[in-house]
């Protein structure tokens, strides 16, 4: 699958956008190859399961410029890289404790072009800063998650919705978000945005 599919649901990229993110897929496929940051049978789907589940961030909040963000646990880069092309005046740090997976995110964000990412390995609980937001796709059990990066975020907000944790998860989320007690909760179901069947499962989960 192409590039193309990123142009149905965000049809108001810039020419550069678009070139960055057409980039993305022959150099996953080359990175991939030599260190495997993304399964092999998937990487057909990069486009969809990848980058556009990523930019699902996008459809809920639109960074303002100078809005920091944290993406923790990047592995290949993900959420992380395909929303630094998106919100290029934004601000993105993103953290792995395996070399090798930010080793190919430093590999790709270089040959891409994109200014506004850092990438350090970093285990996420030993990050000593704070963001306006923390990102994530489902590395780990949600209260796991909120328990080391929970304390991470300012309070004080300047983006459309409050600053906290945007975490891409599948499946049932209620058994995970009956356990954390400290935080509001609000759940976005991506088949509202995507219909393709990948999604029908798949939410973003924002604590706050």
């Amino acid at each position: 699958m192409s590039a193309d599919i990123l142009i149905t649901y965000f049809p108001k990229l810039s020419a550069i956008q678009k070139e960055q993110f057409e980039a993305l897929g022959p150099l996953y496929a080359d990175w991939n190859s030599k260190i495997n940051v993304i399964s092999r049978k998937d990487m057909d789907h990069l486009y969809a399961h990848h980058v556009l589940h990523s930019l699902a961030i996008a459809k809920v909040v639109r960074f303002k410029d100078f809005t920091e963000i944290m993406d923790a646990g990047t592995g290949g880069g993900f959420p992380g890289v395909p929303l630094a092309i998106m919100f290029p005046e934004a601000k993105f740090y993103l953290a792995d404790s395996i070399g090798k997976k930010i080793k190919v995110v430093n590999e790709i964000v270089n040959a891409v072009g994109i200014k506004n990412v850092e990438a350090e390995q970093i285990r996420m609980e030993q990050v000593d800063r704070t963001f306006d937001f923390i990102i994530s796709r489902a590395v780990t059990a949600l209260p796991d998650f909120v328990r080391w990066t929970g304390y991470k975020f300012h309070r004080k907000s300047f983006n459309t919705i409050p600053n906290g944790i945007l975490y891409l998860k599948g499946g049932d989320v209620k058994e995970e978000l009956r356990e954390i007690k400290n935080l509001k909760k609000r759940v976005y179901p991506l088949y509202n945005y995507f219909p393709e069947p990948f999604f029908e499962t798949k939410s973003l989960i924002h604590l706050y």
